[in-house]
C-alpha cells in the first residue's frame, strides 16, 4: 500500500462546520462551479457518494463509510480500476480553526507505481487545498 498525505491544511472555521460540509457530499452542489470541468466528467453527487469520470484513467465512485463527528471522514471506492481508500482528518484549533489532512491509499503494483505517484499526489494537494478553501458558514 502507498500512501499519498496533503500537507495540514489550516481552514478558518469550526471543526463543527468542517465536518458537516464535508460529511454530506450532497453539498458538493454549492460547489460544483469549483470543480474543474476539464479534469472530471459527468460529476454526480448524493449524501454518501460521489462518482466522476477521468480521462485515461476511467469512472471512479467513493462512497463514505464511516464518520466520527468533528473528527474523521472515511471513503472507499466501490469502482475504480485501483482499490483506493481515502480520509479526512479534522483537529479544532479553537473555535473557529480547524486542522485538515487528507489521505489516500493505493494498492499499487511496482510497475505502476512509478508512473501514478506523482499525479496521485498532485491531486491529492489540489483537493486539499480545494477543501481548505471552501465556505463552511
Amino acid at each position: 500500500m502507498t500512501d499519498f498525505t496533503s500537507e495540514i491544511k489550516t481552514i478558518p472555521y469550526g471543526d463543527g462546520n468542517v465536518f458537516a460540509l464535508l460529511s454530506d457530499l450532497s453539498n458538493l452542489e454549492r460547489v460544483r462551479d469549483r470543480i474543474p470541468g476539464d479534469a472530471l466528467r459527468n460529476f454526480a453527487f448524493d449524501r454518501d457518494g460521489c462518482s466522476f469520470e477521468i480521462d485515461r484513467v476511467g469512472r471512479i465512485e467513493f462512497r463514505i463509510v464511516d464518520r466520527e463527528p468533528n473528527r474523521t471522514i472515511k471513503f472507499c471506492t466501490v469502482q475504480s480500476p485501483l482499490p483506493l481508500h481515502l480520509w479526512i482528518q479534522l483537529k479544532p484549533e479553537g473555535e473557529t480553526l480547524t486542522k485538515m489532512k487528507m489521505t489516500l491509499r493505493a494498492d499499487l503494483n511496482p510497475f505502476l507505481k512509478p508512473m501514478v505517484s506523482k499525479p496521485m499526489q498532485e491531486a491529492v494537494d489540489r483537493i486539499s487545498s480545494l477543501i481548505a478553501t471552501l465556505p463552511y458558514e
